[in-house]
């Protein structure tokens, strides 16, 4: 079953051709990160006006790649929530408009479970074959605009564990480079920075780390705030904010108390749920420090770990194809209809079959 599947939940426009949710015929992605650059973030309403310049290109560039056409698809697959309204908008009357003239099933994908599913796809970077999932599965979703732990007992059925009470750590990553002058997107400037600091140069809090109310809560304002008076106590002890060695130290610092707290959280939550698999997904999975930290320390107990290989850890299509497909499966059919809606905020388990269930 080739799907042909459409992301447009924020800044990044992109189409891909899915095959049996496994195989990546084409996954373009047009990225708007230089356009918002200047803003230190992302503009909602550029980033809205950009997916109606950049979708068509893409879409033809995908098709163009998998040498298929619409017509020749199967279904239709489209982020249909969460994210920006605007951007989502864009994508999903696209969508609407190709399955209606080309008489295809259109399917509505919670940008969430994109992420999940993009942990089992097949890429040219996994050289020992494609992973297969193997329940139970716990998933730390972690990216610019989500922090979740999901209990996956099986395809489609999911238990939501815990996630953060403040900020998500993408989002921090942003707001602490924006804090130390190494601009926009925080993450890649952050790791970038951290090259050759010593991680222990400062110590810096670990929310709700021994916290039984929160075993698997996470909250990063604190964090923030620690670096907010770090930088203003060095600048008060006449140290130079701009030395490449100080900011390799502070950036060091921050990633690993980041990366501590995400890991030792994921760690418990497989324990308790006697996890077979541990699966990280999303934009911030691909931090080197979040993925040696989580190696290392999985690894020590045995348990089996799925990040997604660097291309499909930030918004892409091809995620998005593979939960379309297992979404069919479950179902036993195709298609959500030509009535979908757009919805900015849409948690996972309330659009899916819950663990309860």
């Amino acid at each position: 079953m080739k799907i042909l599947a459409i992301e447009t939940s924020c800044d990044e426009t992109a189409a891909a051709v899915v095959e049996d949710g496994r195989i990546v015929h084409s996954n373009v992605v047009a990225t708007q990160i230089e356009m918002h650059r200047r803003f230190g973030g992302v503009f909602p309403e550029v980033a809205s006006r950009q997916h109606v310049l950049a979708i068509q290109p893409v879409i033809t560039q995908a098709l163009g790649e998998a040498n298929v056409s619409v017509r020749s698809i199967d279904a239709i697959a489209v982020t249909h929530g969460p994210g920006l309204a605007g951007s989502l908008l864009v994508g999903v009357n696209v969508a609407k408009g190709l399955a209606f003239a080309a008489d295809r099933p259109l399917m509505a994908v919670n940008h969430l479970e994109g992420h999940i599913y993009s942990n089992w796809l097949d890429a040219p970077e996994r050289t020992q074959g494609q992973p297969v999932e193997s329940f139970p599965v716990v998933v730390l979703i972690v990216s610019g605009g989500h922090t979740e732990l999901i209990e996956m007992r099986g395809h489609g059925r999911y238990r939501r564990l815990g996630g953060t009470l403040d900020d998500a750590a993408g989002e921090a990553f942003d707001k602490v480079a924006r804090l130390l002058g190494l601009g926009f997107p925080g993450g890649p400037a952050i790791q970038q920075t951290a090259v050759g600091g010593d991680p222990t140069a400062f110590d810096l809090p670990r929310a709700l780390r021994h916290d039984p109310a929160h075993r698997f809560d996470f909250s990063f304002s604190g964090l923030k705030t620690a670096m907010l008076n770090l930088t203003r106590r060095l600048a008060n002890q006449h140290e130079d904010l701009r030395n490449p060695r100080l900011l390799a130290d502070l950036a060091a610092s921050f990633q690993q108390a980041v990366a501590d707290v995400l890991v030792e959280k994921t760690i418990i939550a497989a324990q308790v749920a006697d996890a077979r698999q541990v699966c990280i997904c999303g934009g911030v999975s691909a931090n080197r420090c979040l993925r040696t930290t989580a190696e290392d320390r999985l690894t020590a107990l045995g348990v089996q770990l799925y990040i997604p290989p660097f291309v499909y850890c930030t918004d892409n299509a091809a995620m998005i194809g593979a939960a379309a497909y297992y979404n069919w499966l479950k179902q036993n059919s195709v298609g959500d209809g030509l009535m979908i809606d757009v919805h900015a905020s849409l948690p996972l388990t309330e659009m899916i079959e819950s663990l309860a269930a």
